[in-house]
């Protein structure tokens, strides 16, 4: 037998699937911030890929150290962060457009 058992198994590979997906997400945010051409589309991708990423990193934070202090901020930071990262989105948004910033289209050459 294994010395970490099949929760421990399953645990350490939970740890690694959060972690992995927390990097794809970051990754997919960063570089939709980076190539995308308008502050909306921008704005956009900062709050679902970047939420996503953070969740899953969060999430495998609290895996990894138990559910007593560290993992319980952990929790706490997570409904933060889904609360937070779509609103300051939107807020962003709200200001661009009130700022009367127009939405790129297809033929804009503002690329």
């Amino acid at each position: 037998m294994d010395s970490l058992g099949t929760v421990g198994t399953l645990r350490v590979g939970l740890i690694v699937a959060f972690t992995l997906l927390g990097l794809f997400f970051s990754f997919v945010s960063m570089t939709g911030v980076l190539r995308l051409p308008d502050v909306y589309s921008r704005a956009h991708t900062a709050s679902q890929a970047d939420t996503l990423g953070a969740g899953f990193g969060l999430a495998a934070v609290a895996l990894a150290v138990g559910w007593e202090g560290a993992g319980f901020k952990s929790v706490l930071l997570l409904f933060f962060i889904f609360v937070t990262n779509p609103t300051a989105a939107h807020a962003i948004a709200r200001a661009a457009f009130e700022e009367g910033i127009v939405p790129w289209t297809e033929g804009d050459d503002r690329r």
